[in-house]
């Protein structure tokens, strides 16, 4: 319901990179987290197919660094015809035979207050104080679902519950147009629309606006 509190959980890391979709090859991260990255942490801690994160804020509770650095990356996907056609003919990936040196700009000494809500799907709003129960929980115990991540899932995060000394940076300013969401289209065939917002920090926090995460 509305007059529901937002719940709120902190994650941290020694690296992040919220990576600007616009870069094609190169990976640079936005300056702060993104609202689909920070649900992507939320659901590694609780998910379930009964319920939607919808983001509130994001506090940035760390002055925003950049960190440089050069990572051998191969340049194929991995499929499934691939390994199919390995297997019929005896062959493999050789990864020094596709490698490729990529520039990353991430960011470093990371550390974040998300507040989100869980949106129970039509029909199930009697599970919702149950939903936020198990999420207190599963925070409170350091559990999760796969290991959350901040942005790439090399750069892997810690969480817990805030303790109230938390405080928001005193940056302010435009961060420019943000990705909101990969919007995926309901045939099932994998094909995406981004959708953006205009991303503002105020005082440190990051706001979602209420129209955006209706988009979403």
């Amino acid at each position: 319901m509305a007059s529901e509190p937002p719940l709120a959980v902190k994650v941290w890391g020694d690296f992040a990179c919220f990576t600007r979709p616009e870069m094609k090859v190169e990976r640079v991260s936005y300056p702060v987290m993104t609202p689909s990255a920070a649900r992507g942490v939320l659901e590694a801690i609780f998910w379930k197919p009964e319920l939607s994160w919808q983001i509130d804020d994001i506090w940035v509770l760390e002055p925003i660094q950049y960190v440089s650095f050069l990572r051998n990356e191969v340049n194929s996907r991995a499929s499934e015809r691939a390994a199919r056609d390995w297997m019929a003919n005896a062959g493999g990936f050789v990864a020094s035979e596709d490698r490729a040196q990529r520039h990353t700009l991430a960011l470093r000494d990371v550390a974040y207050l998300i507040h989100a809500r869980p949106e129970p799907r039509s029909g199930l709003d009697a599970d919702r104080a149950k939903f936020r129960d198990q999420f207190r929980r599963r925070v409170a115990r350091g559990q999760c679902f796969a290991t959350p991540y901040l942005g790439c899932r090399e750069f892997s995060a810690g969480f817990g519950a805030p303790d109230g000394s938390e405080r928001p940076i005193p940056d302010s300013g435009s961060l420019g147009r943000m990705l909101l969401e990969m919007a995926y289209a309901p045939d099932g065939g994998g094909a995406a629309t981004p959708l953006f917002f205009e991303g503002r920090l105020d005082g440190g926090i990051l706001r979602v606006p209420a129209a955006s995460r209706q988009a979403a």
